[in-house]
């Protein structure tokens, strides 16, 4: 089991929805979250991309020299990168952080944020130039090991004596990691990818996406690892945890749902549908396909019914499965469920996917520097990670070998895990 944790470069907060609580996004911040991350022994960060994140490549660079063993799961982005490009990118970055590089292959699913790009492809569209942009960018690292080059002749992209000098570090290349939820995002995962990531639904949900990539691999002779994205809220009790949920979204208003609700409706992503139907919008009151979002009143304006405590947000309408809670979901695109509950209970369902067969949990928690220390105190002794995790996170199975772990008492006993 390998648990990733999150760089939150398109913000971080106390509350979704809202400024308050918030904290500035600065490179200092950004290193402490990495740092964080590095000694309590977590496996890897995903570093998120899109128009509202600074750019991934440069924030991972940056993090490299206060890090010493953090893997960096960072996008390419077909249309945006070309593939040649991406992988000098690659063996670059690879070699100079001793083979610490991660790919996330990104198709991208807003078609606005897109052709602001300068991507203008339909969804279909977008899978094959992907699947052609993966397949040049796997060639051309593969073949640099060997000093060779490629010519490759493609429906939507084509390379002639592509050739990298210095291949990366990892032989044959750095390790792919994709998620989709459509048919052709399982095509394009079972013929490509190292590993498949779908984002947090309910396990008889990812049980079945697992089936049916394994199935579409094992047409094409391969095997296919997978994972899955999640938020976090754990406490010491279930009290705790679901009361920290509520507070999570306790100053998310009702238009601020429905303006992002709307933003999420234009979207042509399967796997941002489902996530959206998991919690159907503010319930009741989710736009139309095709909403316009400039004739919704202006953000932070009172609820007609009465501001923030207008939408019935109970633990009732929210968990979607045992201790899944789609609250997240209201106001963040992409992954918008989170685990919530107490260590043993949280460690339980994560305990539940990986008999799905996942290996690679990459999760995220709010406020992301806070809910990095906690999960790995409270929840990293519980599962069978590696044994980096364990040590990093003081399980008193290893005697604190790493410590000190607490205050000394009375200036001269070492303490225990429990007093009990």
């Amino acid at each position: 089991m390998k648990i990733f944790w999150f760089i939150p470069t398109h913000g971080d907060s106390r509350y979704l929805g809202t400024a308050k609580g918030a904290r500035q996004l600065n490179h200092d911040y950004l290193k402490q979250v990495a740092v964080a991350a590095d000694s309590l022994g977590y496996e890897g960060v995903l570093i998120p991309t899109g128009r509202s994140c600074e750019d991934p490549w440069v924030v991972a660079a940056s993090l490299l020299p206060v890090t010493r063993n953090l893997k960096f799961l960072v996008a390419v982005r077909p249309g945006l990168h070309q593939p040649a490009l991406a992988a000098r990118m690659a063996a670059t970055f690879d070699r100079l952080s001793g083979g610490r590089l991660l790919i996330n292959l990104v198709t991208g699913g807003d078609q606005a944020e897109l052709e602001g790009d300068g991507v203008f492809l339909d969804h279909a569209t977008r899978y094959e130039q992907s699947a052609e942009f993966i397949r040049i960018w796997r060639e051309i690292l593969t073949r640099s090991h060997r000093g060779e080059s490629l010519d490759f002749e493609g429906k939507h992209l084509s390379v002639k004596g592509a050739k990298l000098l210095f291949p990366p570090l990892q032989q044959p290349y750095p390790p792919v990691y994709f998620g989709g939820s459509s048919p052709a995002a399982h095509d394009l995962a079972a013929e490509q990818v190292e590993t498949y990531l779908t984002w947090g639904e309910p396990p008889a949900e990812v049980a079945k996406k697992v089936a049916d990539v394994r199935a579409r691999a094992a047409k094409h002779g391969r095997t296919v690892n997978f994972g899955i994205r999640l938020h976090v809220i754990v406490r010491e009790t279930e009290e705790q945890a679901w009361a920290a949920a509520e507070e999570l979204i306790s100053h998310v208003t009702d238009d601020t749902v429905v303006r992002a609700q709307a933003v999420f409706a234009r979207m042509d992503s399967e796997g941002q549908r489902r996530m959206a139907s998991l919690h159907a919008g503010a319930r009741n009151k989710a736009p139309t396909l095709g909403t316009d979002v400039s004739s919704l009143p202006p953000e932070g304006a009172q609820s007609p019914r009465g501001g923030p405590s207008a939408i019935g947000r109970t633990r009732e309408d929210l968990e979607i499965s045992p201790n899944l809670w789609a609250g997240v979901g209201l106001v963040r695109g992409g992954a918008g469920t989170a685990l919530v509950g107490d260590p043993q209970t949280v460690a339980a369902r994560i305990e539940e996917y990986a008999a799905l067969g996942l290996d690679t949990f990459v999760l995220s928690g709010y406020p992301h520097l806070d809910e990095a220390y906690r999960f790995a105190e409270l929840v990293f002794p519980l599962l069978p990670l590696p044994l980096r995790n364990q040590r990093a996170s003081g399980n008193p199975l290893f005697g604190n070998p790493l410590g000190p772990f607490g205050e000394t008492v009375a200036n001269d006993f070492v303490p225990r895990a429990s007093q009990s």
